[in-house]
């Protein structure tokens, strides 16, 4: 039911496994890593009880059997955000948070609600998106995040290459935690809140019988400072392993290499090849402009009536 690591039958892709320094947090705290590990429909999620987030997503998409449905059709009503009884209330943050004052930011999904919607008929579709409506499955985004660049990346894989071409894919997402991350200007329920500040994103395919992957990454940290949501950001020693993501530009979407988000993240994921091969993160454009192919399979492809410059 929830993530399958044999999805695609002739390659079995794990999800990702987070390292020694977080496990031993699991250890010291007398909890169980599988304990948190959480299926849904067609996804699952690994929740960091530490940090209240989820460490990441792990979904599995389907083309051939997805079914497009309206946001406004998934609730009779407005839609319902909810806490996962399977893991204690106070390992996930919840209403309180993104209520709270000065909170100008999305409950930013990591498994997307139209990524799970497919199955063997509209109504199965229907149960998976309201799946993804866990806190369990949402770290705050700015809006110029949530609904920008990003956003078209997803679509972009979503509805010009696995629903377009009947393709799967297993897809995962997340958050890169660091002792750097911006503190929340407000406690909540007299807790501080740290806010992850740079995202990850990592797709695995078959291409030609071989197995590929690709991965993106994103910031939020300046436009979180320009809207007065976080307190000024101070270093810490821990923290230099991600630093040398500051200098790119706020907002925009870079190509990596998938090594580098296993650097900055701490996790390791499934070994297969990969088209992007420079250690030089590449910044992803979006214009009006027409669509062309490059000989080194970096592709100018649409998406949403503009172009990307990704390798995959």
């Amino acid at each position: 039911m929830g993530y399958s690591v044999n999805f695609f039958e002739t390659h079995a892709v794990s999800a990702p496994s987070i390292g020694n320094r977080e496990t031993q947090k699991f250890t010291t705290a007398n909890l169980v890593v599988s304990d948190y590990y959480l299926p849904y429909v067609n996804y699952s999620v690994l929740q960091n009880p530490f940090r209240k987030f989820p460490y990441y997503s792990a979904v599995n998409v389907d083309g051939n059997h997805f079914h497009k449905l309206k946001r406004e059709h998934i609730f009779e009503g407005s839609e319902r955000w909810l806490k996962d009884a399977r893991i204690p209330a106070e390992s996930q943050w919840g209403n309180a948070l993104y209520n709270a004052e000065k909170n100008d930011f999305d409950k930013g999904h990591l498994a997307k609600r139209e990524d799970v919607q497919w199955g063997i008929d509209a109504e199965a579709a229907k149960n998976a998106a309201r799946s993804t409506f866990y806190f369990t499955n949402a770290v705050p985004q700015v809006s110029k995040l949530n609904r920008g660049v990003w956003k078209s990346i997803e679509n972009y894989i979503l509805h010009h290459e696995v629903v377009k071409h009947n393709m799967k894919i297993c897809l995962f997402s997340g958050p890169v935690f660091s002792a750097d991350d911006p503190e929340f200007l407000k406690t909540v329920n007299g807790e501080k809140v740290l806010l992850p500040y740079l995202f990850w994103k990592v797709v695995y395919y078959v291409k030609d019988g071989e197995l590929h992957r690709a991965g993106f990454l994103t910031s939020q940290q300046r436009e979180m400072q320009k809207k007065r949501i976080i307190k000024p950001v101070s270093r810490s020693e821990e923290a230099v392993r991600a630093t040398h993501f500051n200098a790119f530009k706020d907002a925009e979407t870079y190509q990596v290499n998938v090594n580098f988000i296993e650097k900055l993240s701490g996790l390791s994921f499934e070994a297969a090849a990969e088209m992007f091969q420079s250690n030089d993160p590449e910044r992803i454009i979006l214009s009006r402009v027409n669509v062309r192919n490059v000989s080194n399979e970096s592709v100018q492809m649409e998406a949403q009536a503009n172009s990307m410059n990704l390798t995959l």
